[in-house]
């Protein structure tokens, strides 16, 4: 009974697969979604992602690998690795260059390496910077959850680390205006915690997410130093405006910030880039803001009042 069924699917695909496949290769050059070397030569998804699990473990050494360090001078490692991973991110993020030229229709396009170049030279300079960064994270962490029992647990196994460590990478990126590879790198973070941070954002030291999962934080989004964020927080936009082809303006603030210390509950939607959190503010589970709250403000949903039915 197999054997016949698989005769039927092949005598099918004989007389319509050359068809199917004509129609799918006649014109790759008119679709989005088709990278080729003739026509993009764009970096796959998951060589970016490589590129990026390159330099988090430059920043953890020996943590998110199979094994740890062989005992040895750190600089000839740091030296190797970083100089292999700038070289392949430089080549990466020339090509998204050389793709947004075209997609842009740009008519000056010669200096796309040396955009690529100086990008990669920012990103390999903020290593330390991104480093010391990550150590107030991951103490903030330690800080803030009592579950935590070392330093080590918080670099191999939380998700809000992961997530900001990617985070950190990218922004850069999309500081010196690197297209695609910033955004494909926080949707790596994303797949793997369940937290969406658009590599815009602006985060300070100190950043907390405890558990993590759902929490969105939009492209304006500006974020204080030592914030604490719980799981299902969205740092989200209101409606966009539109130009006079109704089309969403770009490139303006959209989304809120959130100052030095405050701390944001569960399930709390804050949305506008007018609406500011003031510093050392917390506000509760499930609450839906769009306008200002002063610093040290407390901002609670009304407890409701549970009904209980006496027993006769």
């Amino acid at each position: 009974m197999g054997e016949n069924k698989t005769m039927k699917l092949n005598e099918w695909m004989d007389k319509k697969l050359p068809a199917i496949t004509d129609t799918l290769t006649r014109c790759l050059s008119c679709q989005a979604g088709v990278n080729t070397q003739k026509r993009f030569n764009l970096a796959g998804q998951k060589a970016v992602h490589a590129v990026a699990d390159e330099f988090i473990s430059i920043l953890f050494p020996g943590c998110h690998g199979h094994a740890p360090l062989a005992a040895g001078p750190m600089e000839n490692l740091y030296n190797t690795q970083i100089r292999s991973a700038a070289i392949l991110l430089a080549e990466q993020a020339e090509n998204a260059f050389r793709y947004q030229c075209e997609f842009e229709k740009c008519k000056d396009c010669g200096d796309c390496r040396k955009k690529a170049e100086e990008a990669v030279m920012a990103l390999v300079a903020s290593l330390p910077g991104i480093r010391d960064l990550l150590q107030r994270d991951i103490q903030a962490a330690y800080d803030g959850d009592p579950a935590a029992r070392s330093l080590m647990e918080i670099v191999m196994s939380y998700p809000g680390l992961q997530a900001i460590a990617i985070h950190r990478i990218a922004h850069v990126l999309y500081q010196k205006g690197v297209p695609l590879i910033p955004r494909v790198m926080s949707e790596q973070a994303h797949s793997s915690t369940g937290i969406d941070i658009h590599p815009g954002a602006q985060i300070g030291g100190g950043f907390f997410i405890d558990h993590g999962t759902g929490v969105v934080i939009g492209e304006t989004c500006v974020i204080g130093e030592n914030v604490k964020l719980y799981q299902g927080v969205t740092l989200g936009a209101l409606s966009f405006p539109k130009d006079e082809h109704g089309n969403p303006i770009k490139g303006i603030k959209r989304h809120p910030e959130v100052r030095a210390n405050a701390t944001i509950y569960a399930g709390a939607t804050i949305l506008g880039g007018d609406t500011i959190v003031g510093e050392g503010a917390v506000i509760g589970g499930n609450v839906w803001l769009t306008h200002s709250v002063p610093p040290g403000a407390k901002v609670y949903n009304q407890q409701p009042k549970p009904r209980i039915q006496m027993a006769e």
